[in-house]
């Protein structure tokens, strides 16, 4: 009988549609044939996908590690390059800047869109400390605008702003006009210096070029605020001139103060000395293109207030326009010398006083709301209202 081993026959595959030879499952099947048979297949998939995963980054972690190590080594050879120096974020250009630091996601109050220019009047409330200065730099205007924008309330005259008066604050420089109903709209341009159109084609007056019809008579309401942009006038004059009160007495446009029948005044040295202890000022400045004609000097409520030069009070008591408790010494050369905003009154009328005498104590008296100070002006018969500053001697 023959020994030989009997021949093993190919069998055929019918998945593989060929033909192979059957083999013996390795011991990793086998083991995974076993858990299945267990219901531990699945598991066993997702422990072994999940720790390949951290294998692989551990591997990733340790080659970036040995990289590291090896530029290190080189660190000799880079020695004499130039280092480059590094900038903040900060301190880039906005449009470099923005491509480093990426698109921050930030909530803004505010947005980056340009604001558009404003059309239209808005109501602002005087507060302590404001000015007329103050007001107009806060919203970008210039001061005789807030003036020419509030007659009815400043009379143009900015010692009369006080806390808790409803200011009108135009859009752009220029003047407020109420429209009467039977004005020529080109001569009432023409007043303010500009052309009739500038007022129809201003887009805070709504008004409709079309439906004006003829500018001598123009289909306008009356009652109607109109915006003049650009627009000036002459200021209205409360004040008498230098020397009107002693030579008028029976005028009464400063108010209840003026004094009568005076009939000799003292005459002063000529020179002027400063009324205050304090020389510095601390609100507005001498600004004839306001009517300010006067410097404000810096002072504490209760400060003394002394008279700039010898003379005769011709004022003395309440003001009507601003000044509250107001003194005015004429000194018999020509020259008068004011003193406004007084917390009280030591002289008065036709009291004769000297140079560097007590008048007064520095207040905020009469509507002012830029705080205690002494609203001081020199007058002059031939040179008007000058700056007391040019004749007072150097701090």
């Amino acid at each position: 009988m023959d020994n030989k081993p009997l021949q093993e026959f190919p069998r055929h595959n019918e998945e593989n549609k060929g033909i192979t030879t059957e083999q013996r499952p390795g011991l990793v099947t086998r083991w995974m044939e076993r858990l299945a048979h267990f219901g531990l297949g699945e598991v066993t998939n997702r422990i072994g996908t999940n720790l390949l995963a951290v294998i692989f980054i551990l591997a990733v972690v340790w080659l970036l590690q040995q990289a590291k190590l090896g530029g290190n080594s080189n660190q000799s050879s880079t020695d004499n390059l130039t280092p480059v120096p590094t900038i903040p974020v900060s301190q880039l250009p906005a449009d470099m800047a923005f491509a480093l630091d990426g698109i921050p996601r930030r909530a803004g109050l505010h947005s980056t869109m340009p604001s558009r220019p404003r059309m239209v009047v808005v109501k602002y409330t005087v507060q302590q400390g404001d000015s007329i200065f103050k007001i107009a730099d806060d919203f970008g205007l210039k001061p005789t605008t807030i003036l020419f924008g509030n007659w009815n309330t400043l009379k143009d005259h900015p010692n009369l702003i006080k806390p808790g008066q409803e200011l009108n604050i135009l859009p752009v420089d220029g003047t407020y006009y109420e429209w009467q109903g039977v004005e020529n709209l080109t001569q009432v341009a023409n007043t303010f210096g500009v052309e009739a159109e500038s007022i129809i084609n201003f887009p805070g007056n709504h008004l409709d070029p079309d439906a004006i019809s003829a500018l001598d008579h123009p289909n306008i309401v009356a009652g109607t605020w109109l915006i003049v942009p650009g627009g000036k006038r002459e200021f209205t004059s409360w004040t008498a001139p230098a020397q009107l009160v002693r030579k008028d007495p029976s005028t009464r446009v400063w108010g209840q103060g003026v004094c009568s029948g005076i009939s000799f005044v003292q005459v002063g040295y000529g020179s002027f000395i400063y009324p205050t202890t304090e020389h510095w000022l601390s609100g507005t400045p001498y600004r004839p293109d306001l009517r300010h004609f006067a410097v404000d000097f810096a002072g504490a409520q209760g400060n003394g207030v002394f008279a700039s030069d010898a003379g005769t009070v011709v004022y003395s008591g309440w003001n009507d326009w601003g000044y509250g408790n107001l003194v005015i010494i004429d000194h018999g050369n020509n020259w008068q010398s004011l003193y406004a905003h007084l917390s009280a009154i030591n002289v008065g009328c036709g009291q004769n006083v000297g140079q560097g005498e007590t008048i007064g104590l520095i207040g905020m008296t009469g509507g002012t709301s830029t705080g205690p100070h002494l609203h001081f002006e020199l007058m002059n018969v031939t040179l008007g209202y000058v700056n007391p500053l040019d004749y007072l001697p150097a701090p």
